[in-house]
């Protein structure tokens, strides 16, 4: 009588404690846990533009020569370049734990989000004033907006969108969205109707909750010498030009006999 196969196993045990782990898990559990696997096998969607998110805390304590508060500005994280790195940094960011005038941002790569940064003297942001129990629902969406290149498509040919800032104040979260041409009135009007017409009707601030201002009339904005310079040569009236029409007429007469 021959003998019976043998059954060989070998290899086999990281299947077998996988099966039980599975086993183990919740239907709901084991969905997440295949959605996670799924994303992770996913190739990378690349953003047409790099982000960078940056902190700023506010310090009382910290104080320049002339007496206006310092802004503690730090990149953190990773460049994003990826809708995947998005909702990575997006969802593991806990808005609600931001405190009281401290900002978040996120910026196009070259772009600071400072108003007297050579790239941004001639812009000008949108500010939406929400409450805070919608602040971080309609802070990923206005995101989402940015990322998706959805803000820079409505921009006049000339301008560009440089990024958008979440800040904490006492009531409520202050939702900016900065671009660089803020004389492009296109590009004014077109920002806030993109927003309007993304936002759930539910959400939409009253027109007292929203407001349009360029950086250089905030009364913080300070800018380096060599770049007030410029701001000054663009707001100082240009000299009329005198025409053929607009010289006074003289008429010439007959000399006078002596």
């Amino acid at each position: 009588m021959s003998n019976r196969p043998q059954l060989l196993t070998h290899g086999l045990s990281g299947l077998s404690q996988a099966t039980s782990a599975d086993d183990a898990q919740s239907p709901a559990e084991q969905r997440d846990s295949a959605k996670q696997n799924f994303l992770k096998s996913m190739r990378a969607l690349p953003t047409q533009h790099i982000w960078h998110v940056y902190y700023d805390g506010q310090s009382k304590d910290a104080k320049s020569h002339d007496g206006e508060y310092t802004a503690r500005l730090a990149r953190l994280g990773e460049p994003i370049a990826s809708v995947q790195a998005f909702w990575r940094y997006n969802n593991n960011t806990p808005v609600d734990e931001i405190k009281m005038r401290e900002s978040i941002y996120l910026f196009k790569q070259g772009f600071l989000p400072i108003w007297e940064d050579r790239r941004n003297i001639h812009g000008g942001s949108w500010t939406f004033r929400v409450p805070k129990s919608a602040g971080p629902q309609l802070w990923t969406l206005v995101q989402m907006l940015a990322i998706g290149e959805k803000l820079e498509s409505v921009l006049d040919q000339n301008d560009q969108l440089c990024g958008v800032g979440l800040s904490v104040r006492f009531n409520a979260h202050l939702i900016t969205i900065w671009h660089r041409e803020s004389s492009k009135q296109k590009s004014v009007d077109a920002i806030l109707a993109c927003v309007m017409e993304n936002l759930p009707d539910e959400h939409r601030p009253k027109p007292d909750n929203y407001f349009y201002k360029r950086h250089r009339d905030h009364a913080g904005f300070k800018a380096p010498p060599e770049l007030q310079a410029v701001l000054d040569s663009q707001q100082r009236p240009e000299k009329p030009t005198v025409t053929e029409a607009s010289q006074p007429v003289v008429e010439l007469g007959a000399p006078s006999a002596q």
